[in-house]
């Protein structure tokens, strides 16, 4: 209860003080390339049910037809100003509105596709779908040069689904069952503190 409380005070404050730096990066993203500003996509939330994330629009709008889902390196789909936005995880501040209507939370295991939550052992797919998916967690601290990682990889959908999803969902698991608002708390300000040295 107190966890809920604590996102929707913080995303409501959050959406007021921050409204006019998200209505520039939202006109800038629409000058910097045509399409929509935002993007949204189907992800497996709590305890399996499926909602639509929202981020700043960062790739061409075609971009499912013209490469691979996941996202490698220096992909060439990613617009000049995507590349910024990935960077400093800008992209992830519309996804505010989703812990606000209550399908995601400040802090939480990052919700994935319906694909890779397909392949979920029985056992963790229930640990790491029994809270709220969130918009940062331990592990996005871990992999915060995933795609660079994945680039290094000979088979990048391999090495995702084969060593960095496993560790990801163990660390989801983890998170499900010992989390508590100080522990959130820890791991906002860690957030925070990593992302404001990558500028």
């Amino acid at each position: 209860m107190a966890k809920r409380a604590f996102d929707l005070v913080v995303s409501a404050v959050a959406l007021l003080c921050l409204a006019p730096v998200l209505a520039l990066l939202a006109l800038a993203v629409r000058l910097d390339s045509p399409g929509p500003a935002l993007f949204r996509q189907e992800r497996v939330g709590r305890h399996g049910r499926l909602f639509r994330i929202h981020k700043f629009r960062t790739m061409v709008v075609d971009a499912p037809s013209r490469g691979p889902a996941l996202t490698v390196g220096t992909d060439p789909r990613i617009t000049r100003l995507g590349v910024w936005l990935r960077r400093s995880r800008l992209d992830e501040l519309p996804q505010l509105l989703d812990v606000l209507r209550g399908d995601m939370s400040l802090v939480g295991p990052r919700p994935e596709v319906p694909r890779y939550v397909a392949l979920y052992p029985a056992a963790l797919r229930e640990r790491a779908l029994a809270v709220r998916p969130g918009i940062t967690d331990p592990s996005s601290l871990q992999f915060l040069d995933e795609a660079q990682h994945l680039a290094a990889a000979a088979d990048p959908e391999r090495e995702y689904v084969e060593r960095i999803l496993p560790r990801k969902l163990q660390c989801a698991a983890d998170y499900a069952e010992h989390a508590t608002l100080r522990s959130d708390l820890a791991v906002l300000w860690r957030t925070v503190t990593m992302l404001s040295r990558r500028g």
